[in-house]
C-alpha cells in the first residue's frame, strides 16, 4: 500500500527483522498465537481440564510475547511515545498474566476471571492497532504519521482495557475481585 511506502512511515518491519532476526519473528509469532490462544482458553472455561491445558499454553505464549515486546518496542521506534505505549502494553500484559495466575493459585476464581478478561482486552490491542493504522492510511493521506502512531500505540490497547474494566465495575465483578 502506497501510504506505508512514504517518508512518514519510517519504521519498516524488515529493518526490525534485520536487527532482531530471532526476537522479532518470535514476538510476532507468539503475539499472533496469543490472539487465538487467550480467547480459546476463555471459551473453554466450562471444561476445566481443557481450560487448564489451554490456559497453561496461552500463559506460556503470552509470557514469551510479553517479554519480547520490550526489545521490539524499544529498537528503532517511530517515536519515544510510541515506544512507551508498546512498552506499557507489554508491562500491563505481563502484570495481568501474573495477577491472574496469582489469583487462581489462591482459589480466587472471580478475580482470576477478571484479570484474564482484562488480559484478553489488552491482547486485542494488536488488532485494534492495525485497524486504526489502516484507517489512518485510508483517511489521513500520509499526514501526521508520527503523532498518529504514538497515539495509536496507547489507544489501541488502553481503550479495550478501559471498556472491559468499566463493564466489570458496572456489573459488580470488581466487588468479587476484592473479596
Amino acid at each position: 500500500m502506497a501510504a506505508f511506502e512514504n517518508d512518514n512511515f519510517p519504521e519498516s518491519l524488515a529493518v526490525k527483522v534485520e536487527v532482531m532476526p530471532i526476537l522479532f519473528p518470535l514476538h510476532m509469532l507468539s503475539g499472533g498465537l496469543a490472539l487465538l490462544l487467550v480467547p480459546l482458553a476463555i471459551a473453554l472455561r466450562r471444561r476445566p481440564r481443557w481450560h487448564r491445558m489451554a490456559g497453561r499454553i496461552a500463559a506460556g505464549d503470552v509470557a514469551i510475547a510479553g517479554i519480547t515486546a520490550f526489545p521490539v518496542a524499544l529498537v528503532l521506534p517511530v517515536t519515544g511515545w510510541s515506544a512507551a505505549g508498546f512498552t506499557a502494553q507489554g508491562f500491563v500484559w505481563l502484570l495481568l498474566l501474573g495477577l491472574g495466575l496469582w489469583h487462581i493459585r489462591r482459589g480466587r476464581i472471580a478475580a482470576h476471571r477478571a484479570m484474564m478478561v482484562m488480559l484478553a482486552a489488552t491482547t486485542s490491542g494488536a488488532i485494534f492497532f492495525r485497524v486504526y493504522l489502516a484507517l489512518w492510511a485510508i483517511f489521513a493521506h500520509g499526514r501526521h504519521f508520527e503523532l498518529f502512531y504514538a497515539c495509536d500505540a496507547w489507544i489501541a490497547w488502553l481503550l479495550p482495557l478501559g471498556i472491559s474494566a468499566r463493564i466489570m465495575r458496572h456489573n459488580g465483578t470488581w466487588r468479587s475481585v476484592g473479596a
